[in-house]
C-alpha cells in the first residue's frame, strides 16, 4: 500500500513541485486576501455600506478605477473615482484620504493595471487592495455599471457567476 504522504513525482504535473506546507500556505493565502477582493465581495460591500454597525451607507473604502478616460466612458463602477495609473502621483493627494483603504481595477484579469495602481498608491502610503476580475468581471458577474449615457446591467455571465443564487456559496 502507498503512503498517503505527497511525494515528488515527476510524471505528474500538478505534483512535479510538492505542495507547500500547511504553515506555509496559511501564511500566502492569508496574504493573498490582505492584498486583494473579488467583484462578488465589492459589490456586496457598496452595497451594504460595508455592513458598519452605525446603519450608515459608507462602506468603508473608496473604489478607484485606473483605467484611461476613454475606457472610463465605455464604462466604470458606480461611484467609483476615476483616476488614471499615470496621474496617481499628482492627483491622489487631493481625490483621496489616506485614511480610508483603496480598492483599484483595471479591465481584467488580462490587465495588471490595476496592480499597477494599487503599487503606486501604496508607495504613496494608502492602504490597497485589487479588485480581481476588474470590471470585465464586474459586468460579467451582472453588476451596474455606469456610462456616459447613463446606469447599464447586462445578464450574469453563468460561467462567472451563480445564476439565480445570491452567491457561490465559496
Amino acid at each position: 500500500m502507498k503512503s498517503s504522504a505527497v511525494t515528488r513525482n515527476t510524471r505528474n504535473p500538478v505534483l512535479r513541485v510538492a505542495p507547500a506546507s500547511p504553515a506555509a500556505a496559511v501564511a500566502h493565502f492569508s496574504a493573498s486576501l490582505a492584498f486583494h477582493a473579488d467583484v462578488s465581495d465589492v459589490a456586496a460591500a457598496l452595497a451594504a455600506g460595508g455592513g458598519d454597525s452605525d446603519g450608515g451607507d459608507d462602506p468603508g473604502f473608496v473604489v478607484v478605477d485606473s483605467r484611461s478616460t476613454e475606457s472610463w466612458d465605455q464604462g466604470h463602477v458606480p461611484g467609483a473615482i476615476h483616476l488614471p495609473t499615470v496621474l496617481i502621483p499628482e492627483q491622489a493627494g487631493q481625490l483621496l484620504d489616506k485614511a480610508v483603504p483603496v480598492v483599484t481595477y483595471c479591465w481584467g484579469p488580462g490587465c495588471n493595471g490595476g496592480t499597477r495602481a494599487a503599487l503606486a498608491l501604496a508607495e504613496l502610503g494608502y492602504q490597497v487592495k485589487e479588485m480581481l476580475g476588474g470590471f470585465e468581471y464586474w459586468v460579467r458577474e451582472g453588476f451596474e455599471f455606469e456610462t456616459w449615457q447613463g446606469r447599464e446591467r447586462r445578464a450574469t455571465d453563468p460561467l462567472t457567476a451563480p445564476v439565480g443564487a445570491e452567491d457561490c456559496g465559496c
